[in-house]
């Protein structure tokens, strides 16, 4: 029996002994009567299908008077097809997302219940402080985390910055002399498939939040500020200089992230970093094992030491704290003023108790998936996973994905812009304009 599985076992041992000095479980009674939830989720293949359908064969096992129909919808169109069902008045009556910017238009349409006071009166698992950020919106608590976290760090050869003499870095500034120095000793810093585009929002997101937290992205996003304030053009003016000064490897804009074009520069020790997700750790593990245990390391993006010194928060984090969460649309009335009690308490219980149970977690355990919820940090073995789960249990936000973020029309913007943005085609004002006319005539629908 492995580490990991003794520290996942003692883990769940001591969610169960909990819940037993407590008592029974605190949740809503559930209607005796017949009652039908209709349930999208885009879990499509398996593990993850059949880990999802065991939730709801618990919870109908235990209930059997309420069933659930659940419908597995394919990613790629996930979001258009739930904006239609929604304007057609079909919408389920429970619905994943990814957080964010889509589940607060969600509410503000009128297809989200506020389930602050039930998130506050019964019980749920003891998500972290970022997830539950990533849940609500305007102080409301408006979905239930049920998938596992994936952030965003640098990935670096041990090797080369062992060779060259050089520290991993806390500070943007310290970042840069570590860039010099691996520049001297004929190494590229960092290694970019910008092809892909959503590889480069990833250094843009980054310098944005350490230089303005989410205050100037979030303003952006409603159009109360805009997408030229100094934090993005602050942003695009760094990595403007970085392209510039040759920290990226030649051809990146050309180059796939989905091929382990990227990866592979790494591995020739052409490039010593990678900012990158963290679902490349599982990638670099597969491609090779041996590489992998001589020479990954991982640390957080530092922090702009400036910003710092004014106030700005520094532990605003990239990537996802829920993986998704499940919001409800349960109403009586086609106008969606009518709470359909009933159904929002068995849909509560369904998310919180079932797709959070013993059984879901240890199975997304056993599939490298981390659930957003505290305690589970302690099963992770892996140096480089143990660096992105404490930074994000750390966190005190995570900025979700642009391209999740944005609404569609505008993330197809960013993404353009940001090939332009590394390819020095536009100036970063050039670049902030265009997201505000894309965000203004997205409002304007």
């Amino acid at each position: 029996m492995t580490r990991k599985i003794v520290c996942t076992l003692l883990v769940l041992m001591l969610l169960c002994v909990g819940a037993l000095a407590e008592g029974a479980k605190n949740i809503p009674e559930l209607t005796k009567e017949p009652l039908t939830i209709t349930l999208w989720d885009i879990a499509t293949e398996d593990p993850t299908k059949s880990i999802q359908e065991g939730a709801v064969a618990r919870f109908m096992a235990d209930y059997p008077n309420i069933n659930v129909v659940q419908v597995h919808q394919q990613n790629d169109n996930y979001k258009q097809q739930l904006i239609v069902a929604m304007s057609s008045g079909q919408a389920p009556d429970m619905y994943i997302h990814w957080g964010g910017g889509p589940m607060a238009e969600y509410y503000k349409s009128g297809f989200v219940n506020d389930i602050t006071e039930l998130f506050n009166t019964y019980d749920h698992p003891d998500f972290i402080d970022a997830a539950v950020a990533q849940a609500t919106f305007d102080g409301k608590v408006l979905a239930i985390p049920f998938g596992g976290l994936s952030g965003c760090d640098i990935f670096y050869n041990k090797s080369i910055f062992e060779k060259v003499g050089v520290e991993v870095p806390k500070t943007i500034t310290e970042l840069e002399d570590v860039c010099e120095k691996l520049k001297a000793a004929g190494y590229v810093p960092f290694s970019l498939a910008n092809g892909s585009k959503w590889t480069g929002s990833m250094y843009y997101m980054y310098l944005v939040a350490r230089h303005s937290g989410n205050d100037e992205f979030n303003a952006a996003y409603d159009q109360t500020g805009t997408f030229t304030s100094e934090a993005f053009i602050w942003a695009g003016e760094k990595i403007q200089d970085w392209v510039k000064k040759d920290y990226f490897n030649p051809g990146f804009n050309s180059l796939v992230t989905d091929n382990g074009e990227d990866r592979a520069l790494l591995y020739n020790d052409t490039c010593a970093m990678m900012l990158h997700g963290s679902w490349q750790v599982r990638s670099i593990m597969t491609d090779s094992r041996e590489w992998y245990d001589a020479n990954l390391g991982t640390f957080r993006f530092p922090e702009d030491e400036e910003a710092k010194a004014k106030g700005v928060p520094q532990n605003v984090e990239i990537g996802t704290a829920i993986g998704n969460g499940f919001s409800f649309n349960c109403w009586k009335d086609d106008a969606h003023t009518v709470v359909d009690q009933d159904k929002l308490n068995a849909c509560y219980v369904l998310a919180t108790q079932y797709y959070n149970d013993d059984t879901y977690n240890k199975q997304q355990m056993d599939n490298n998936t981390t659930p957003s919820i505290k305690g589970f940090e302690v099963g992770i073995e892996d140096p480089n996973m143990q660096v992105v789960i404490n930074t994000f249990f750390d966190a005190s936000n995570v900025q979700l994905w642009y391209d999740q973020y944005l609404p569609a029309s505008v993330t197809e913007v960013h993404k353009d812009c940001m090939t332009e943005l590394f390819g020095l085609s536009k100036t970063p004002k050039e670049i902030g304009e265009a997201h505000d006319a894309a965000m203004k005539a997205e409002l304007a629908k």
